[in-house]
């Protein structure tokens, strides 16, 4: 077998994007659409907490843990870090944030959220506000990068340099991802306590 220029052996550099990573997304899709479709709201409930705790916990695991590990370790450790998260995430990321924000706007629907007046509306305003910012940086900023750097650590010579920049960039923004979803936690608890 031969070795890339940085020690790791080719069919090694980076683990494929797998067709059940695709299927489990579709799956979970089609859970919500059924919980949507039943009318149920402990159902809708049941599926917008799980999909959004999941969605926060790795965003703030991401952003807090792997990004700062990511920065102090050699290129090969990056890479091979990298093209182990990557594949999983590329999914499963825009799967549960798609999942919680229409599984939520269903929700806020539902419970009569958006026929709420002011002052309490300005909580429905700040919960799309901090969704929209999370969605736009993740599918204009993270998705991009992710692939970006998919690509690049499969090359037999990856450019550490541009790897270097991009992570840079990538810590920062899962960072303030991972801010963000903090702040819709707290929106998130005054809606669950009552506005």
């Amino acid at each position: 077998m031969t070795q890339s220029t940085t020690g790791v052996p080719p069919a090694a550099a980076a683990s494929p994007l797998r067709p059940w990573y695709l299927a489990a997304a579709l799956a979970a899709l089609a859970v919500m659409i059924a919980a949507i479709v039943a009318g149920d709201l402990w159902f809708l409930n049941f599926i917008h907490v799980m999909a959004g705790s999941l969605w926060t916990g790795i965003d703030l695991f991401m952003g807090f843990v792997v990004g700062p590990v990511l920065r102090g370790v050699t290129l090969d450790t990056r890479r091979a870090m990298i093209a182990g998260i990557i594949p999983r995430t590329l999914i499963l990321m825009p799967t549960l944030s798609a999942i919680t924000s229409t599984s939520g706007w269903f929700m806020a629907v539902q419970l009569g959220f958006l026929d709420l007046g002011y002052p309490q509306f300005w909580w429905v305003i700040a919960a799309l506000a901090i969704v929209t910012l999370l969605t736009v940086q993740g599918l204009g900023v993270l998705l991009p990068m992710n692939l970006k750097l998919y690509f690049e650590i499969q090359k037999p010579s990856p450019d550490a340099g541009k790897i270097g920049r991009w992570m840079r960039i990538y810590v920062r923004v899962v960072a303030m991802q991972g801010t963000m979803q903090v702040a819709i936690m707290v929106v998130m608890a005054k809606f669950a306590t009552g506005l």
